[in-house]
């Protein structure tokens, strides 16, 4: 690598070295303009990763200006390390997601291990302290022994990062789809709470102030990291191992308390991890938000390994890292801080008045640009969008209906079906009650936790459909938003505010670039209609392996207030003799259901409709059900539709049921229909139950004997022991893994 020092302006521009950095002719004529020359190696480093679709969201930009991201409880939104909204009692709750996709399919351990590891610093460099992990997982079949390989390795990643660092991992999902054969998805999210008086913002004012570097030495894991994760996985991706970083746990821990006591200490300016792109864009966004400039001594950089150039001390993204502002001739009160717990703190430059991003390197300077032109004048593209053929084909299609032969037969095959099946072998891997404060763990709607020394809780989900998002991004994108809302609601939270986790296919691809701008616009509206402002997220574009894009997925990210522990309910049914009532009537609707793609091994026609205005008058009934004590438990009927809901409930205790329905069998059972749910009620509540939700049909009654009987206009369709449902659920994923095939 030391080489490259020798490489020179002209020579960069020759060979069209930028090119290889993710830079187009046409933006490296613009450095070129803005500088007034030619750019050195570092320089061009600087620009090919701060200008990367991962760090300057250059493609995405006119898209996520159409969320609504203000609201009443907003005390941050996009555009710090991660978004905050007011709980009451001077409290905040604060959250992200962010994705580690690219990373995790070529170092499947280390990629999701540190992507768990840099979204806990997103919060806790805000001021918070990480309460809760939650992840979204998407892979390809579990037939594949490479898919088994990631599947295995990412959990194994997420468990042993987050399981050592001491936050709880209490809630996620995951999906198997052929779409993600190539390109699994990894996303983490990371939940805090504060006080109002202690959130930090990443910004590097003061003129004369110090920069501090704090945390582990730099070295050379993760250079190019943020445009490894801007471009196309291909065979050249595995021997792009050196850009995944490496984590280290315990290391983090000590980070974590030494920045929370950092925090109110009254020296401390501003506090910013270093995350995607290093160095760069933590130093050059912190200095570009307050309007000054920065000036960097690399000598002084702790670093790992010898000789080290500018260029690779830049670009790296070696983990558990961040940079503080710090009031001039007080560096010393801060490093004793960092000192109690094994951390370095080392002054490494200052900020300036002029707004340029100056680097010195053994006496010279090594990189002269000015500020904004890395962190603000990023290129931003119109990409032009056309709607695909596939869309047009779906969308003339007749209505699908599955022929259904034998009912037991095809609800255990739907329990078996990887994406509803108990991922238990999943989240017993995580410790999800370090903390102590989880009140409702992996496995229910929601993860609930409760916050102490209070009445309140915080619910939290991550949810998306992908497969509705593929046969319509602007109903897929509403049912993400209103499904992440309905578990919420279903654990007796009221939807605070969101994160997404904005997972595509190339954006130079006009139909990919229409997919994105379709469900962008399906969330936005959703969000409007159910009052949950976007306050945080991230973009992961060029998901696609040998010239296959993943099916788009926004994941959505959840928070919602519980304001009294006492309304807090689960999805499992709690005794026998309670009644059993559906909210909301089925439609024959199977486009993209689990159904579907079990009966015809692809996802095609109509997704299930959805009416936001119906979605929210039914959340906001049953939220007051709930509050009033009314509501045994609840349940969002979705993946595999009624049946399945059902046998869910039952599964916690293992209890029978007497359901009875009437109508098409295949739709009250299988159909996946939008903002229904399942809720159980005691018996002595039932009148002022219906008199509050008229709309709740009552369909049985829990049990204790263990069976699992539904009929249909008088006739037993279904009659099974809730413990053979119950074990096809729980051991299909274990199953899976395990097998050789």
């Amino acid at each position: 690598m030391s080489s490259m020092l020798e490489i020179s302006p002209k020579e960069i521009e020759q060979k069209r070295l930028y090119a290889e950095m993710g830079l187009s002719d046409q933006e490296y004529k613009q450095v070129v303009e803005l500088l007034g020359r030619r750019p050195n190696h570092t320089e061009i480093g600087l620009f090919s990763v701060m200008w990367s679709e991962h760090c300057s969201y250059k493609n995405s930009k006119p898209l996520l200006k159409k969320f609504p991201t203000e609201g009443p409880h907003v005390l941050q939104g996009p555009g710090e390390g991660a978004g905050v909204i007011d709980i009451g009692d001077n409290q905040a709750v604060v959250f992200k997601v962010e994705s580690h996709n690219h990373p995790s399919a070529v170092e499947p351990y280390q990629g999701a291990a540190t992507g768990v590891g840099g979204i806990i610093r997103d919060v806790f460099s805000m001021g918070a302290r990480p309460i809760a992990l939650l992840n979204s997982l998407r892979f390809g079949s579990l037939k594949h022994p490479r898919i088994k390989y990631l599947f295995e390795e990412v959990v194994r990643g997420i468990a042993g990062y987050g399981n050592c660092v001491g936050v709880p991992t209490v809630g996620g999902e995951v999906q198997f789809d052929d779409s993600y054969e190539g390109n699994p998805l990894v996303n983490a999210m990371c939940v805090g709470l504060i006080n109002h008086d202690d959130i930090q913002k990443g910004i590097a004012a003061g003129v004369g102030n110090t920069v501090m570097y704090v945390g582990a030495k730099t070295g050379r894991d993760g250079i190019h990291g943020a445009t490894f994760a801007s471009e196309e996985l291909s065979e050249e991706a595995e021997s792009r191992r050196p850009s995944v970083q490496v984590g280290d746990p315990f290391m983090e821990k000590l980070l974590i308390e030494a920045c929370l006591e950092v925090i109110h200490h009254d020296a401390l300016v501003g506090i910013q991890d270093m995350g995607a792109a290093g160095l760069t864009s933590s130093a050059s966004e912190m200095a570009s938000k307050a309007g000054t400039g920065m000036e960097m001594n690399l000598d002084h950089i702790p670093q790992r390994e010898k000789n080290m150039t500018p260029y690779e001390m830049m670009l790296s993204e070696s983990q558990e890292r961040m940079l503080l502002v710090i009031e001039k001739g007080r560096e010393r009160e801060i490093s004793e801080i960092f000192k109690k717990y094994d951390l370095e703190a080392v002054a490494v430059g200052e900020v300036i008045e002029e707004r340029r991003f100056r680097l010195l390197h053994h006496g010279e300077v090594v990189a002269d640009v000015p500020v904004d032109a890395l962190a603000e004048d990023a290129p931003v593209y119109h990409q032009p969008s056309s709607v695909p053929e596939y869309y047009k084909e779906f969308q003339a299609m007749e209505t699908y209906q599955p022929i259904i032969e034998d009912y037991e037969e095809t609800l255990l095959q739907l329990l078996q079906q990887p994406t509803i099946a108990s991922k238990e072998w999943v989240y017993d891997q995580y410790d999800s009650m370090v903390q102590t404060n989880t009140v409702v763990t992996a496995g229910s709607d929601a993860a609930v936790l409760r916050v102490r020394d209070t009445k309140k809780a915080l619910a939290m989900t991550t949810d998306c459909n992908s497969r509705y998002i593929y046969l319509d991004p602007e109903t897929g994108g509403k049912i993400a938003v209103a499904e992440a809302a309905r578990n919420i609601v279903c654990s007796g939270a009221r939807p605070l505010g969101l994160t997404d986790g904005l997972n595509f296919g190339s954006p130079e691809n006009p139909e990919i670039f229409w997919q994105m701008e379709k469900s962008v616009d399906g969330m936005s509206e959703a969000c409007k209609v159910l009052d949950a402002p976007v306050i945080s997220g991230n973009v992961s574009l060029y998901n696609e392996s040998y010239g296959k894009a993943i099916y788009p997925t926004p994941i959505v990210g959840m928070v919602g207030l519980v304001e009294d522990t006492s309304h807090i309910t689960r999805a499992d049914f709690r005794q026998a003799g309670d009644l059993i009532y559906v909210i909301g009537k089925a439609e024959p609707e199977f486009g993209g259901s689990e159904l579907q793609g079990m009966f015809e091994g692809r996802h095609f026609g109509k997704a299930p409709r959805i009416d936001l205005e119906v979605e929210k008058e039914r959340q906001t009934s049953l939220l007051a059900a709930i509050q009033t004590g009314l509501v045994q438990s609840a349940h969002d009927i979705s993946e595999g539709g009624f049946a399945v809901a059902l046998a869910e409930s039952l599964f916690g205790k293992e209890f029978g049921c007497d359901v009875s329905l009437t109508g098409n069998a295949a739709a009250e059972l299988f159909s996946e229909t939008q903002s229904r749910f399942l809720v159980s009620v005691r018996p002595e509540d039932h009148e002022k139950w219906e008199q509050l939700m008229t709309e709740a049909v009552f369909v049985g009654t829990v049990n204790n004997d263990g069976h699992y009987r539904v009929s249909l206009d008088g006739e037993t369709i279904l009659h099974t022991p809730t413990k053979k449902l119950k074990d096809a659920w729980k051991g299909a994923i274990p199953c899976l893994v395990k097998s050789k095939a």
